[in-house]
């Protein structure tokens, strides 16, 4: 399936796609802004195949000929911009995929629809020269920017588009989506929800990720414990760590997840809005063992400790000071 009915969330963006889809009233450009993984692509093909479809509604059918083709991805007037340098699109690369071929009327449809994913990538050569496209587009011509980053584009083309921001989906519609659609067990769509906060991508990406269950394993073992622990059994624990070092940021996340529930339970003594509610007894311990001031200190460690590692300082020395951290005000 893939129509407006399968998008999760994104109520508002839903609501002016179909409209224009509705009322004819299709602007030339649309930049569909949002995180990694968010669905930018998902909604771009969805309007890109309803715009071609032959029953001309305000959901594709999936069943007409264009519709059709759109699925199978040969669809020869829906076209994806490729780049061949991963983190560039180049000049080329729009002059010879969409400048080149624009004067060209759509094959088989009503419209020629562009796509252009990571349009952040673009050089600003590349979006001066998409520019001339957008200040005189033909009347058939329908361009669809992806972007993580809007503002990586000039002034000039944000000027010339309809600017659409993506929204953080609502946990409890991350859940349900995991659990219905995934099969995915209550208490880890829960954890992956809230480890989202927001990106159904993302939640579905952990969901299924197994290094997302061991960094989980390994940071609750070291956190239920820490507060026993002697130095040189931190420092052991450190070099553990060092195994995902390229996941440290969902590493630390899952520790500030772990304090925000052991804060929560310590002025609430409920278990109803906790995230890891299946560690009750260690959270209880957590919270009854740590001050206020102690967890919030653990919080605003980690946050600092993020902001190092994103400075390229020494990853052993922050996460040793951070561990000392931890136990201090544990």
């Amino acid at each position: 399936m893939a129509g407006f009915q399968d998008i999760i969330g994104q109520e508002q963006i839903k609501e002016h796609l179909c409209s224009a889809l509705s009322t004819g009233k299709v602007s030339h450009a649309y930049i569909i802004n949002g995180e990694k993984s968010s669905g930018k692509e998902f909604i771009a093909r969805v309007f890109a195949m309803a715009l071609q479809c032959e029953e001309e509604g305000t959901e594709p059918c999936q069943e007409c000929h264009s519709c059709r083709q759109a699925l199978s991805g040969n669809h020869p007037d829906i076209i994806w911009v490729t780049h061949e340098k991963p983190n560039s699109i180049s000049v080329d690369d729009i002059r010879e995929q969409v400048n080149g071929s624009v004067a060209i009327k759509p094959y088989s449809s009503p419209r020629k629809v562009y796509l252009i994913n990571e349009a952040e990538k673009m050089t600003v050569q590349a979006q001066n020269a998409l520019l001339k496209t957008l200040e005189e587009p033909p009347e058939y011509v329908v361009i669809l920017l992806m972007v993580s980053n809007v503002n990586a584009l000039l002034p000039t083309i944000l000027s010339r588009c309809v600017v659409l921001n993506m929204k953080p989906v609502p946990d409890s519609l991350v859940k349900q989506y995991l659990c219905t659609q995934l099969q995915v067990p209550d208490y880890k769509a829960e954890v992956c929800a809230a480890f989202a906060r927001g990106n159904v991508g993302k939640a579905k990406a952990l969901a299924t990720s197994e290094d997302f269950e061991n960094i989980k394993t390994e940071a609750l073992s070291l956190l239920k414990y820490i507060q026993d622990m002697e130095l040189n059994e931190i420092i052991t624990a450190v070099k553990k760590i060092t195994e995902y070092k390229m996941k440290i940021n969902d590493y630390l996340d899952i520790c500030a997840i772990w304090y925000r529930d052991a804060l929560l339970f310590k002025a609430t003594s409920d278990i109803n809005h906790l995230i890891f509610k299946e560690e009750i007894q260690a959270l209880r311990r957590t919270a009854q063992r740590s001050s206020y001031e102690g967890i919030e200190n653990i919080v605003n460690a980690l946050d600092t400790a993020k902001k190092r590692l994103d400075s390229n300082v020494n990853f052993e020395l922050v996460m040793e000071l951070l561990m000392l951290t931890i136990q201090e005000n544990s």
